[in-house]
Formats: structure tokens, sequence, C-alpha cells
């Protein structure tokens, strides 16, 4: 799988594979040197779990972004994932496409994840019952995005939908979390589901 995953991303437009290893031990040794903009983490490691290397790897690293690529849908190991610090969060059967479209969603400052991890992340947060209504001073387009995101769909999606270029998306996201005082997709969506 890794040396698949290793010519697929070196043969895709774009990007470059700058390392792939076999542990979480030989990862940490070698990912800080060779400084990625992403690094594409499993929970299922020998050795050490893929979450306490990306704990590890924020450690030595903070501003690296950590995409969980995993197998693991239960919300146990997506919330240690993402207390550790991983920024998004992606099954295995998504796909190659849906690969590429959260690598390059993770470094415009989103939090991919697979609709059924998000859906997870939304029914944790309906439990901890409302919060106060920020959403409020959102624009109408603000909140219209801001659903879209709710939905899962990616920056690209958004921007066909509404007709308006990626980077209009990318500002409408930025005063968006400005607004909700948040720093990421995951928060924003949070925070909006527990407002609404």
């Amino acid at each position: 799988m890794r040396e698949h995953l290793t010519q697929l991303i070196d043969g895709a437009a774009g990007f470059r594979c700058v390392g792939a290893f076999a542990d979480g031990e030989e990862a940490l040794k070698n990912i800080p040197a060779r400084m990625p903009d992403v690094v594409l983490m499993d929970i299922n490691l020998p050795k050490m779990s893929g979450i306490e290397c990306v704990t590890r790897l924020k450690a030595l690293n903070p501003s690296v972004h950590v995409l969980m690529l995993t197998a693991f849908e239960d919300g146990e190991k997506i919330f240690q994932a993402l207390s550790a610090g991983a920024g998004g969060y992606l099954v295995k059967r998504a796909g190659f496409g849906k690969l590429l479209e959260a690598i390059a969603e993770l470094l415009a400052g989103g939090s991919p994840m697979s609709s059924s991890v998000a859906r997870q992340v939304v029914q944790y947060f309906h439990r901890l019952g409302p919060a106060q209504k920020e959403s409020e001073d959102l624009s109408p387009r603000e909140k219209e995005i801001l659903e879209m995101l709710v939905a899962a769909q990616l920056y690209k999606e958004i921007s066909e939908k509404l007709g308006i270029g990626l980077e209009t998306v990318r500002t409408h996201v930025q005063h968006i979390y400005l607004k909700l005082h948040v720093r990421t997709r995951t928060e924003a969506v949070v925070k909006y589901l527990r407002q609404r």
C-alpha cells in the first residue's frame, strides 16, 4: 500500500512524495529533515501507533500538516487522532482522487474528512449542547458557504456550485473563521452546528 501510494503521488501533477516509512520510529527519525508539506499517517503501525507518532511529530514540528489515512472509523480513534494534532481524517476507501483533493485542502487551511467521520464529529458536538450564537454575524454568502462546509464539500465543489473563484471561496472561509473565532474547518463546522 505504501509503495503504491508513493508511485501514485509521484505520478500526480503538482505532487511529490519525499519519503515513505514502514513505522512510526522511522518516520520520526526522517520526516523532520525532509520537511514535507503534508504527512499521510496510518493509525495501525508496528511498534508505535500512528496517533502516538502524530503527537510526537507535532511536538517536533508544530507547523506540519498531518492527514490520517486509515481504515479505522470508530469515534475514539477519530478523536484521539484529531486531539493529537491531525488536521484531517480520510478513510482508505475514499479513493486516490479524494486523497489528492484532501491534501490540497489541508494545505489551503481546510480540515478534510470523509463524510462518515465528519458525521461522528458533528454528533459528538450535538451532544455537548448549544453554544453562543456568533454565527449570527455571518453574511448570507458566508452562511451558505458554511452550510456547504458542513456537508463536507471541498472548496473546488463550492466554487463550482456557487460560480465563484477558488480564491473567493478561501477569502469567505477566512472571514468565517475570524467571525466564529476558530482556526480550522472542523472547528467552524462544529461551532456552527452547536449554535444552530
